[in-house]
């Protein structure tokens, strides 16, 4: 690796426009990879091997030869072991871009989703139906949505009723939607494990809470008891006063848009522990 590092030092040494661009088109690449794998288990370990890197140059700066000359040796295997370990989600980065989602923003939810999002809560929480509802934002959330069964289906209230109906086999779980798209149902979301949150709160609304401590996703969920409507985002549990309160709520977090003042949280965390 120190070769490696020289090699890289004399790409300063003589610079052009086209040196430029070039290092500019690898930055833009390596930002999107890392936009794609945030939040997933590959986030992890990519930080892993940036720490195994810095370790290696601070043991050569610190003359701490033997550490540094068992690194040397481990760095060989590094890039193998790393595809290995990468092997999934390489695969669905290579899908990914053949769907064209590399270089373009993320799918973007339009008014008729949330409505349709809007109308499906009220309707559940009428009939005291429990319901996990995860939307996928920035972070990508195909680890999440591998657990389930793939549907691919438009967001509609009549196909959310149908999947969260207690003699559907796919109500015990948590539904994904990817712009306006119901990708998966039926998944399983990791539980909150902090001791911050009260032991009246459920397990539907600490799986909620779980994926929203490790991603940027934002959780609906119904609750089967009281019939309440709540939201996870940020590792924060959110009770609404009702469907209205949900529409001006999904507006600002989903689309942008500034309805009125955000609700006073149930729940706050400030850390993103991984639950497990």
């Amino acid at each position: 690796m120190s070769n490696l590092f020289d090699q890289i030092l004399n790409l300063f040494r003589n610079f052009g426009i086209l040196d430029v661009v070039d290092i500019v088109l690898v930055a833009f690449i390596v930002y999107k990879i890392l936009m794609l794998i945030r939040g997933t288990r590959a986030w992890r370990i990519v930080l892993g091997a940036i720490v195994f890197i810095l370790i290696f140059f601070a043991s050569g700066w610190l003359k701490l030869t033997a550490l540094h000359w068992l690194l040397d040796k481990a760095a060989i295997l590094l890039p193998v072991a790393l595809v290995i370990l990468l092997m999934p989600e390489l695969r669905q980065l290579i899908e990914g871009m053949s769907r064209l989602r590399f270089l373009t923003n993320e799918d973007t939810t339009e008014v008729r989703t949330i409505e349709e999002l809007v109308a499906s809560a009220s309707e559940l929480s009428a009939g005291r139906v429990g319901a996990l509802i995860v939307i996928e934002r920035k972070d990508n959330l195909e680890e999440i949505i591998s657990t389930g069964v793939a549907l691919s289906a438009r967001v509609s209230t009549p196909l959310l009723g149908s999947i969260f109906y207690e003699g559907n086999p796919l109500h015990d779980g948590a539904v994904v939607i990817r712009g306006d798209t119901l990708v998966s149902a039926a998944c399983r979301l990791p539980l909150s494990e902090s001791r911050r949150v009260d032991r009246a709160v459920h397990m539907r609304h600490r799986a909620a809470l779980g994926v929203c401590e490790i991603t940027d996703a934002i959780a609906i969920v119904v609750s089967e008891e009281r019939g309440t409507i709540s939201c996870a985002m940020d590792g924060n549990l959110i009770k609404l006063a009702g469907p209205a309160e949900l529409r001006d709520f999904l507006h600002r977090e989903v689309r942008g848009l500034n309805p009125p003042a955000k609700p006073k949280p149930l729940l706050s965390f400030k850390t993103k522990e991984a639950a497990k």
